[in-house]
């Protein structure tokens, strides 16, 4: 149905859908080459009364209480971003920072949350506190193993008892009727590196009978552990196990001994997709993750039971050689302590081996040192550019930003990926770029309403200047806003005009809607 309206849209005169029987549209959007998810593009008009989108096509002759001249200007469906760290700002107590001006100025209009296995058991509160504190854009929110296994069987290396396994598959099942959205996973990260595939199988088969799907940072997307093909075989196991879709989380080859692994893995995941499993990724468009110190560098051995115990592990000298030689060949790993950015804290803004040098220690004291004051965050640039752009070719890729604090993808994903990898490096068209910021992503999580411009869908929408949609924000200066955005509409409200946050908090807690029968 959206296809062929969309289509119907382009004829010259012709408007889709009905504007209400009497009175003004809310909004006019008049003259922009818009995208509506589907069909090819076309210069015309796209109305808006209330939250919904009420008609669009060409010279669409309506009357309205607001008219945006959008010629020249990209007109798309507002961008869905699957991957983020943004529910501190979602939850802030201050007005300003619930906005989330750094999403809106790149045309992100949905955000999820509790990713990489961080989503609160207390869906229902993390929703509902939007009525209370209002938000710039919507978000949906994910339960995660993380808060799941450090309530039941707390931060040591071991597996679950049958009771516990049950305690934790209720709060799995409890969330899932609350509204979030799937079951996620950080394997890559103590203690959620503990819990093995049978334990997350159990799990995300709450997640699966409830019509959820499992998101996951790998367990290794590198050579830490099983390494990166066995950590895609395990997450495409437990998605065909549980009965659920899978998606893998910032899709990458990080580290020295995997680069160049891109073609093979895009390989093993479009086989599993052509024998009919649900596989997707979402991909931030940067050559550096974003972690912590402890992360990139700490072995998981001297992770068990949490900083306390890792922190009396650094104090024995019986553990002393072994703990080197871990972080030595993490170092490694990560392309040297020259790669790894401290982003946060006493040291932000300096590498570690600047710190090193400044301190007169080698890399291995100087991150042990800095560590047992704090585990900042920092940039590791560990990715080749040939992997990112075989992994975004790939039509079952979608843009996410990972967004965290002291990195720039928090500010500028959305923006670099057009202005780096469409218009600079060409590896994407206009088009593709716009369909896996949006409209894939809505597909994929079944966000009803939303991810296309069409007749009685969500009016999120986007308007930008092709010609200076860009990044600003730097790994020096990472909350830079980007450039470019001209309009954003969130929910049939103007949340940016003429290129300026309005202030408005138009978002919404979209709560997915568990199969029938499954919540008691």
């Amino acid at each position: 149905m959206f296809r062929r309206a969309a289509l119907l849209a382009g004829i010259a005169g012709f408007s889709l859908g009905a504007a209400p029987a009497s009175g003004p549209v809310d909004i006019l959007i008049r003259g922009g080459t818009i995208y509506t998810g589907d069909a090819a593009p076309f210069v015309g008009d796209v109305a808006i009364s209330g939250d919904r989108i009420r008609a669009l096509g060409r010279g669409l002759k309506l009357p309205a209480r607001k008219t945006i001249d959008a010629r020249g200007l990209v007109v798309a469906p507002g961008f869905i971003d699957p991957h983020t760290h943004a529910g501190a700002q979602l939850a802030s107590d201050d007005a300003a920072t619930r906005l989330i001006p750094g999403f809106l100025m790149q045309g992100v209009t949905t955000a999820f949350i509790g990713n990489d296995g961080g989503g609160d058991p207390d869906v229902r509160t993390v929703l509902a506190r939007a009525a209370t504190k209002p938000v710039g854009i919507n978000y949906a929110a994910y339960v995660g193993l993380d808060p799941v296994r450090k309530k039941v069987v707390g931060e040591g290396d071991r597996a679950p008892t049958a009771d516990e396994l049950a305690a934790m598959k209720q709060l799995v099942a409890g969330a899932m009727c609350q509204g979030a959205l799937g079951f996620s996973t950080g394997l890559f990260y103590a203690p959620q590196s503990f819990a093995g595939k049978d334990e997350i199988v159990s799990l995300a088969r709450e997640a699966a009978t409830r019509g959820g799907v499992y998101d996951t940072h790998l367990r290794d997307e590198s050579s830490y552990t099983i390494g990166l093909s066995a950590a895609v075989d395990e997450a495409i196991a437990i998605g065909r196990e549980a009965g659920l879709p899978v998606n893998i989380s910032h899709i990458k080859a990080l580290g020295v001994d995997v680069h160049g692994q891109a073609p093979a893995i895009i390989a093993k995941i479009e086989r599993a997709r052509a024998a009919g499993k649900r596989v997707t990724a979402d991909q931030y468009p940067w050559s550096a993750s974003g972690t912590s110190l402890v992360a990139s560098l700490v072995p998981l051995w001297a992770q068990d039971g949490g900083r306390a115990a890792m922190l009396k592990r650094f104090d024995d000298s019986t553990l002393g050689e072994r703990l080197r030689a871990g972080i030595t060949d993490n170092l490694r790993r990560r392309g040297t302590a020259a790669a790894l950015l401290i982003t946060e804290g006493e040291h932000r803004g300096r590498t570690l081996a600047q710190v090193a040098a400044a301190r007169g220690e080698d890399p291995v004291a100087a991150a042990i040192a800095v560590i047992r004051v704090k585990d900042p965050a920092v940039a590791s640039f560990n990715q080749t550019e040939e992997d990112i752009a075989a992994f975004m070719r790939r039509p079952w890729v979608m843009t996410g930003s990972d967004a965290s604090t002291g990195h720039p993808r928090s500010y500028g994903s959305f923006a670099r990926k057009y202005s780096e990898y469409v218009v600079k490096r060409q590896v994407l068209t206009l088009r593709e770029f716009l369909h896996r910021s949006s409209t894939l992503t809505a597909d994929t999580f079944r966000l009803s309403g939303r991810g296309r411009l069409a007749p009685d869908a969500y009016a999120d929408i986007v308007l930008f200047d092709p010609k200076h949609f860009a990044e600003q924000a730097t790994y020096e200066q990472p909350a830079l806003l980007a450039a470019g955005v001209r309009a954003v509409v969130v929910n049939g409200v103007l949340a940016v005009d003429n290129g300026t946050p309005t202030g408005a908090a138009a978002g919404r807690a979209l709560a997915h809607t568990p199969t029938p029968g499954r919540c008691g």
